[in-house]
């Protein structure tokens, strides 16, 4: 904004010059020498009429100002480093806008950190949506600094192309809001919000979100799951979180141009084609086939629960598809 005053000051005093008689290359000299208060030679005659005077005096008035003004900006930016960062900001904003099908995670605590590091693991991007700047400034993945209750900052944010978004924020009215506000502008947005009291749950369910997560039940749950069935617990752990063994639990959803599509579990025989264990089935309707028998017919938009090695799981993705 600053450079265009300085322009349009330089532009009209140039015409103005012009105007009053000079060439356009002396209207340009006039002006230059007249903004930057030099005064080395002016071209107008040795007197000056009156509006040629009130005219100088406006454009000298004018124009330092500006140019002034203009300078002083320019010396903050490079001095506060504002520069770097307003172009870093910028490259942000259009990598942001680049995403499709990228997870927003809304709030930067102990929930929002540990839940994207598992997404990232997975090999899906992240956008980090905080109020606090200096809690996400050092993050090596795209960042918004604003109120996720926003829509300013949902769409900051590329919401219209993500594929989930998480509401981690400290408060379960936050979180209300931002599941509301997300799905308005995302209907298709999946959603898993953080719920902190029990009577919560129904309330975040009601305004759109898929899955409501409360963080101290499920603590809970794993704590006496510990005492109960420590091996499976820790198998479970193991498998899911740590990834330190050869194998790993995949969800993959059957499109409906798979080959698959009108075979049976046994006909599929995935443990052959793909060296995977098939756990459980997910129907249309939402329920978990558990087990499932070798005779079940493989439907489009199934999901297969399978747990085998990395080789294992994308062979399983290819032959799906």
């Amino acid at each position: 904004m600053a450079a265009a005053m300085v322009f349009a000051v330089f532009a009209v005093a140039t015409v103005g010059f012009w105007l009053f008689g000079l060439s356009p290359l002396d209207a340009i000299y006039m002006t230059v020498i007249t903004i930057t208060t030099v005064g080395y030679r002016h071209l107008l005659g040795e007197e000056l009429s009156d509006p040629e005077k009130w005219f100088t005096m406006a454009v000298i008035i004018t124009g330092v100002s500006t140019v002034l003004y203009t300078f002083t900006l320019g010396v903050q930016v490079v001095v506060e480093g504002q520069l770097r960062e307003f172009v870093g900001r910028r490259r942000m904003d259009r990598k942001i806008a680049e995403m499709r099908d990228h997870v927003i995670v809304c709030g930067w605590g102990r929930v929002g950190n540990a839940a994207a590091g598992d997404i990232l693991q997975a090999g899906t991007h992240v956008v980090v949506v905080d109020t606090d700047a200096d809690r996400i400034s050092d993050l090596p993945i795209p960042t918004i600094v604003g109120d996720a209750t926003l829509d300013t900052t949902l769409r900051a944010a590329g919401i219209e192309h993500a594929s989930a978004l998480i509401a981690a924020l400290q408060g379960d009215a936050e979180n209300l809001f931002v599941t509301l506000s997300s799905k308005a502008i995302n209907p298709d947005l999946f959603i898993v919000a953080r719920a902190r009291q029990e009577e919560s749950v129904n309330k975040l369910s009601r305004a759109g979100a898929d899955r409501v997560v409360n963080p101290q039940e499920l603590g809970a749950a794993r704590m006496a799951s510990f005492v109960v069935q420590p091996n499976v617990a820790e198998f479970v752990d193991v498998v899911m979180h740590e990834r330190s063994m050869d194998f790993r639990m995949q969800e993959v959803e059957i499109p409906a141009r798979s080959e698959l599509v009108g075979l049976s579990l046994r006909d599929a025989d995935l443990r052959r084609r793909a060296g995977v264990l098939v756990l459980a089935l997910r129907l249309d309707e939402g329920a978990f086939n558990t087990n499932p028998d070798p005779a079940t017919i493989i439907q489009p938009h199934h999901v297969i629960i399978a747990v085998g090695t990395d080789e294992a799981l994308l062979q399983l993705v290819e032959v799906c598809e």
